[in-house]
């Protein structure tokens, strides 16, 4: 029996092999959920370079948010991260979903940054 942690990695390796051969030199929009939070970072592959980031607890949505596991939060942390990233010149991403399944928070952080301009 394989544990939680190997099946999640499996699940991360399998999606990022498919977006590195679907990849045309676009940035990575790569998205991690804790229970308590969650994350997104605008990834250069080529150069190995963090472009942006936006998490709840930037101080920009910590006062905002009551709580950082909600669907409302990963909204307000897409629309954040697509604003950082139009003003850093980043229009189109591949969204890596990692090994989370693209439903609840996950899928609210993607429509919201569309919804900020993102194209993916």
């Amino acid at each position: 029996m394989s544990s939680t942690k190997a099946t999640l990695r499996k699940r991360s390796h399998r999606v990022r092999k498919s977006l590195r051969r679907n990849e045309n030199t676009r940035a990575r929009l790569s998205v991690y959920r804790s229970s308590q939070n969650i994350y997104a970072q605008i990834i250069d592959d080529t150069k190995g370079v963090t472009l942006v980031a936006a998490s709840t607890l930037d101080k920009d949505l910590k006062g905002k948010l009551q709580s950082g596991s909600t669907i409302s939060a990963a909204g307000e942390v897409g629309k954040l991260i697509a604003s950082k990233a139009i003003a850093a010149g980043v229009k189109e991403v591949v969204f890596d979903r990692g090994a989370f399944v693209y439903h609840g928070r996950i899928r609210a952080l993607a429509e919201a940054a569309r919804e900020g301009g993102l194209n993916f």
